[in-house]
């Protein structure tokens, strides 16, 4: 492919064919004038010479051949030798073609420079990378400085440092007001990140609630808690499986009021984390009664048990926490990497763009609820934080399967669908 090389090379052949035929009559003569010899002559053949010198010849007549100097070429260090230690004589090195982070092909507008890499290196800048992602941190966070051991002592006092500060919203009742719980009610605390925390992406750790009954009162609270990870309409939240499948329970507290009052916490931890921005919750009530042996607690639905005579009671919710904590989200350095799997600032930027995004998607998706399979809270995170079509969702999500699919040593997995 080099057209100088090829212009010198044909200019070789044209002299080794003029060269060749003068040695041949060069011989000729030789024979023809030994005959009138009284003694035959000893006629010496130059050595042949190995492919490696030419080789090398070749190389340094290429690469090694500049300010009017012939230098000395070396295939192990790719570098001239020059005979004159104050003049440069290499020219542009092409580069090379190998295995590992050696180049596949070199690039055919600069010789120069890697055009393709092999498996498992991405292009960057004219050289083969391993295809590592770099640190995600610059796009959103996903970490905290705390440690497990303390996150869980402060989610344990239900500590104010860890609080999200979220906006409460019912149609059904309000905070720190008595209610007839015999119908159920609906609630929830939203951030509204996209109106004032455009910045920042949450975590949520855990969730209290104060549930206060009046006294002597039957009635049970049960509560359903759906997440809805990074806003939308609440048929884009998850249900919550509190105490199914080894994820945790709800834990009461007696607390030393004159009322029934109890502390409902829901702990997470590190271990069943997970983003959030909108949390529902829906209070529903039993009522316990004794079984007909006295020995264990029968539970009615209140519109199941009908009774005039049985104290249903009223009850109040005094306040909501959210525990967890906030951080980094850059919506513009996301949509900069998007924008270059289409208009790519330099050769290699677009696979070095698509592997940011595949990292992003895979820790994203890893806080998942649990389940048989994942959630795509990736395409979520598209769809309301970045304020994305439907068809652009779509499109990434196509062009990250087809690259993650190249990649060696890579299993994709499948996730079921949450946001439209």
């Amino acid at each position: 492919m080099d057209s100088n090389f090829q212009r010198r090379y044909e200019q070789l052949e044209s002299s080794m064919k003029q060269l060749f035929l003068k040695a041949q009559r060069t011989v000729h003569k030789l024979f023809s004038l030994s005959k009138r010899c009284h003694k035959q002559p000893l006629i010496r053949m130059p050595r042949q010479r190995s492919s490696n010198y030419w080789l090398n010849r070749i190389q340094s007549f290429l690469y090694c051949n500049e300010n009017g100097l012939l230098g000395s070429f070396s295939e192990e260090t790719h570098t001239c030798t020059c005979p004159n230690d104050q003049v440069a004589c290499h020219g542009f090195l092409p580069c090379t073609v190998g295995d590992g982070p050696a180049c596949l092909s070199c690039a055919l507008d600069n010789r120069t420079r890697c055009g393709s890499c092999n498996a498992g290196y991405m292009l960057s800048q004219g050289l083969c990378k391993p295809e590592v992602a770099d640190s995600t941190e610059h796009y959103i966070g996903f970490e905290t400085d705390l440690q497990d051991l303390e996150m869980k002592y402060l989610l344990q006092k239900t500590d104010r440092r860890i609080e999200v500060h979220a906006i409460f919203i019912s149609n059904d009742m309000r905070l720190n007001s008595w209610f007839d719980p015999s119908w159920r009610k609906r609630m929830l605390l939203t951030l509204k990140s996209n109106k004032y925390k455009s910045s920042l992406v949450h975590m949520i750790l855990g969730l209290s609630l104060q549930i206060c009954l009046t006294k002597n009162s039957t009635l049970e609270p049960v509560l359903a808690v759906y997440i809805n990870p990074f806003g939308g309409s609440h048929s884009e939240s998850w249900f919550m499986p509190v105490n199914e499948n080894n994820f945790p329970d709800w834990e009461r507290t007696k607390l030393d009021l004159p009322l029934q009052c109890y502390n409902w916490t829901l702990t997470l931890g590190n271990k069943w984390k997970t983003f959030f921005e909108t949390v529902h919750i829906y209070l529903r009530s039993r009522i316990k009664s004794n079984s007909p042996n006295g020995n264990e607690s029968i539970y009615y639905e209140p519109l199941e048990f009908i009774d005039p005579s049985r104290n249903l009671g009223y009850m109040k919710i005094n306040n909501i926490q959210v525990f967890g904590y906030s951080m980094h989200f850059d919506p513009e350095a996301i949509r900069d990497l998007i924008l270059q799997l289409d208009y790519p600032y330099t050769q290699g930027s677009q696979d070095s763009a698509l592997l940011q995004l595949l990292e992003i998607r895979d820790r994203v998706n890893k806080l998942s609820p649990p389940g048989q399979r994942r959630l795509d809270l990736f395409s979520c995170l598209l769809r309301h934080r970045l304020k994305l079509s439907t068809s652009e969702v779509v499109r990434i999500q196509s062009a990250l399967q087809a690259f993650n699919a190249k990649l060696p040593n890579t299993v994709d997995y499948d996730t079921t669908k949450l946001c439209s």
